[in-house]
């Protein structure tokens, strides 16, 4: 509605009255005109509400209520929007009760790859001669290598006799009812051009550690929407057998694995003037490549010499092995598996970044990092995947503030021979942000201010030098020497921690691993001392530990135990000498422990201290599973925390949220008849 339009349709005489009375008649017209405006606005959101996708925040919850919409746990993209999940209700129903849109329905609500499995098609029937099935033979295959491999996996396509267990309990498969959901929680993360560590001239590791390392493939997104996934569309390791079989599917540029020759210079470091020559997938082998005796009393890798002109790979234990003497350096794109974002990697982590120190100075191989760490930079960033064999050392003036970083989606290794030093004037502040150090230990002296450690690895038990040689299991990986450091650790991997029990140290989402709960994670300087007060928040701790005071430990757990309950210095699994103030709550505390006040912490009767104790899938370092709560742990620790999620490092995760997310919406889209059972496939 205009105004003036309004205006012109009075008659002319009262216009011309109106004009001579100084218009209190265009005023009024102007407030109708306003509200009229309002009420056809108002008329336009009437229409457009009755649609999801233009309706007003407010109308939102209505329409949900129309469709008889449940809420869920906001944790995942496609349901964290009101709108957008109400609109995903509308579209799973117009496909209700097909085995696509529950696969779709799991992905969605719990944001991991998932695959749904009518397991009524496996069963061993009698053929019925009017309706013959090829596929379901009782008897299997015994030269066709891919049913035979999936035996057992959520691909299985080989016929079994009926299960007659319920399958709610994760127990019964096989039987007419029962839909299978499976879920990876391990995801694949890509390391890109990082450079292989060299075992000898024709021998190499894909683990910058020099650890063994399982390879994963790169998952792909289905075609189709009504296709189910298949091996290709899920995160899983890569098998012997699989990579030779399908080896230009899952070799290339963009690929799970590739393999580059770089040149380097006279010191054998990183040329980037030379051309980058890839290893073509016609010279490529797939091998066995484990460790055997060498007949001489040492060890040599099966299947060794490898022809001449051709490359090995062993996707199972991450080892590649050269039929000819490589005179350069080989850079390998490859995919390993991660329980979540811990540690840094190849992942998204610019939230995390100290924008406001400038200038950056970027870093890239050959290097040296140590150049870029003497200047009066405030930001040094290290922009590849890249292996930095050398010695580092800080030393920050009075004041300064210096973050030393990956960039975003790049995850380099600096392999020690010797401690990182740390040493900073009053005032002075550092952060080490995305970084995998190995070898040596970060040692932190002066009077350094505040230490910041975010989406970091301090290899725990691996450290490895630059000539490959294994450090000693259990070797701190934090020394804290002066009294008034304040450190914050997030989101790291790490080792043991001794800090002088006058600074300050508080961790989250992170896991401190002492290489097994009889060592010592956390203490003073002299392993017989209380280290500084420590807060703690959705961390796992392996190992001892004896701390000043315990301010707060908040869905933490203490994996400790005691290796001789007789020596006088340790005669507790976790000691706190002050314990006056302080609080620990939601958190797993080993029996015989001293520590503050408890709240809601397990184990809540000492009858119940075997079963309670937390069980992990791997608490090796290096393993896709590593630090990841085990299926059969108690439910007081997988659902044990402040808001029912997790204890410890994964807590973030919110594994349970995300399992009652799809249980939830299993009541309404499973069709009337069948039960579902809900399998986790990592």
């Amino acid at each position: 509605m205009d105004a003036d339009e309004l205006y012109e349709l009075l008659p002319a005489i009262y216009r011309l009255r109106d004009a001579a009375a100084g218009e209190p008649l265009r005023a009024l017209v102007a407030v109708l005109a306003e509200q009229a405006t309002a009420i056809e606005e108002d008329l336009n959101q009437l229409y457009d509400d009755q649609f999801i996708e233009t309706a007003a925040p407010w109308a939102v919850p209505y329409i949900g209520d129309l469709i008889g919409y449940r809420s869920l746990h906001g944790l995942t993209a496609a349901i964290a929007s009101p709108r957008a999940e109400v609109a995903n209700t509308i579209a799973y129903r117009r496909r209700k009760g097909t085995a696509a849109m529950l696969e779709q329905l799991a992905r969605d609500v719990t944001g991991w790859d998932a695959r749904v499995v009518e397991f009524f098609q496996l069963l061993a029937t009698t053929q019925y001669m009017n309706h013959l099935r090829p596929g379901n033979l009782a008897s299997p295959h015994l030269r066709a290598w891919r049913p035979l491999a999936d035996i057992g996996t959520p691909f299985d396509a080989v016929a079994h006799t009926a299960d007659v267990r319920r399958i709610s309990r994760r127990r019964g498969r096989f039987n007419i009812p029962n839909i299978g959901i499976f879920l990876w929680r391990i995801a694949a993360n890509s390391h890109t051009r990082s450079p292989a560590v060299a075992l000898d001239a024709r021998r190499f590791h894909v683990s910058p550690h020099g650890a063994a390392l399982p390879l994963y493939n790169r998952p792909e997104a289905e075609a189709v929407i009504t296709q189910l996934a298949g091996p290709a569309n899920v995160p899983a390791p890569l098998s012997r057998r699989r990579l030779r079989e399908e080896l230009a599917q899952h070799y290339g540029p963009g690929a799970a694995i590739f393999i580059e020759r770089a040149g380097v210079d006279g010191d054998g470091r990183f040329d980037p003037a030379a051309p980058l020559v890839p290893v073509p997938v016609e010279e490529v082998l797939v091998c066995n490549l484990q460790d055997v005796p060498d007949g001489a009393g040492g060890t040599s890798w099966a299947h060794t010499p490898v022809p001449a002109g051709r490359v090995a790979i062993d996707p199972v234990l991450g080892r590649i092995a050269s039929g000819d003497d490589e005179t350069g350096m080989l850079l390998v794109t490859y995919h390993y598996g991660s329980a979540g974002p811990l540690g840094g990697g190849e992942y998204e982590r610019a939230a995390t970044f100290e924008e406001e120190l400038e200038p950056v100075v970027p870093v890239a191989m050959p290097g040296p990092l140590q150049a870029a760490l003497t200047g009066e930079t405030h930001t040094i960033e290290v922009r590849d995947s890249g292996r930095y064999a050398e010695n580092l050392s800080i030393n920050l003036a009075a004041g300064q503030r210096v973050e030393v970083r990956a960039a975003n989606g790049a995850f380099p290794t600096a392999v020690l021979t010797a401690d990182f030093a740390v040493f900073g004037d009053d005032g002075s502040e550092l952060t080490i942000n995305g970084l995998c150090i190995a070898g040596g230990a970060l040692r932190v002296g002066g009077t350094l201010r505040r230490l910041r450690l975010v989406h970091c690895t301090f290899v725990p038990g691996l450290a490895l030098g630059a000539d490959g040689a294994p450090g000693s299991p259990g070797t701190p990986s934090l020394h804290i020497e002066w009294p008034g450091t304040a450190v914050e650790i997030d989101h790291c991997i790490l080792g043991g921690i001794r800090a002088h029990p006058d600074a300050t140290v508080t961790i989250r989402d992170s896991i401190v691993d002492a290489n097994g709960p009889g060592a010592i994670a956390y203490a003073g300087l002299d392993d017989a001392s209380p280290g500084a007060p420590l807060t703690l928040f959705d961390t796992t701790v392996v190992g001892r530990a004896w701390a000043r005071e315990l301010p707060e430990a908040t869905n933490t757990i203490f994996l400790a135990a005691l290796p001789d309950p007789a020596d006088p210095a340790w005669p507790y699994p976790v000691r706190v000498d002050q314990r006056q103030a302080g609080c620990v709550r939601f958190s797993y505390v080993p029996p015989g422990s001293r520590v503050p006040r408890r709240y809601h912490c397990q184990p809540a009767e000492d009858a119940d201290a075997a079963r309670v104790r937390p069980q992990f899938t791997s608490l090796r370092f290096g393993t896709p599973a590593y630090g990841q709560l085990s299926l059969r742990c108690a439910p007081e620790i997988t659902t044990g925390a402040e808001d029912g999620s997790e204890m410890g490092a994964f807590h973030d995760n919110f594994a349970p949220q995300r399992e009652t997310n799809l249980r939830v919406r299993l009541d309404e889209y499973l069709r009337f008849g069948l039960e579902a059972g809900i399998f986790f496939a990592s």
